[in-house]
């Protein structure tokens, strides 16, 4: 009776360990399966929600930077239930990331498309830092340029269409 006492909790804990050592290793395909009860039962679900929860977050994570990052899709946020602390806290920083870029790339784009439609009243408004930084100084100082441009070509136009001066400088 104690050998089979013993041969149930060697089994227990070899799925236990086997269960917790991929998971430090990132391997998440993994649950514990054995038949247990009491303490180890409550450790076993513990166990086995802590999986899920990381497949969740590991999943919605992959996801969301596969759509901004690599498909070009805007707006997408990680939704991962159930997840508290420092899981939370990571999706959170993702989201708040990918809402950041979305914001960016999008102001980006209705600046550059009012410029291609001849529209050269709009500038790149959003908070940025670094490299999109000097993407937007750049977009806005080319609206700079194009609109006095714009505006040196209608003036010399009106002079000489309109006013009769030729030589309009």
């Amino acid at each position: 009776n104690v050998n089979l006492m013993a041969g149930n909790l060697t089994s227990q804990v070899r799925n236990i360990a086997e269960v917790t050592t991929g998971i430090a290793n990132g391997d998440l395909s993994k649950k514990i399966t054995v038949d247990v009860r009491g303490e180890i039962l409550e450790l076993k679900q513990t166990i086995n929600t802590m999986v899920d929860q990381l497949n969740a977050f590991a999943n919605e994570v992959t996801r969301v930077a596969r759509e901004v990052g690599t498909e070009g899709k805007l707006g997408g946020q990680a939704d991962v239930e159930g997840v508290a602390g420092i899981w939370k806290d990571l999706t959170d920083n993702v989201n708040l990331m990918a809402g950041n870029l979305t914001s960016q790339v999008r102001n980006i784009a209705e600046v550059t498309t009012a410029v291609q439609q001849g529209d050269l009243s709009k500038k790149i408004t959003v908070d940025v830092r670094g490299e999109i930084l000097e993407l937007k100084q750049t977009i806005n100082t080319m609206v700079d340029q194009l609109n006095a441009f714009a505006n040196e070509v209608t003036r010399v136009a009106r002079e000489v269409g309109t006013e009769g001066r030729l030589g309009g400088q």
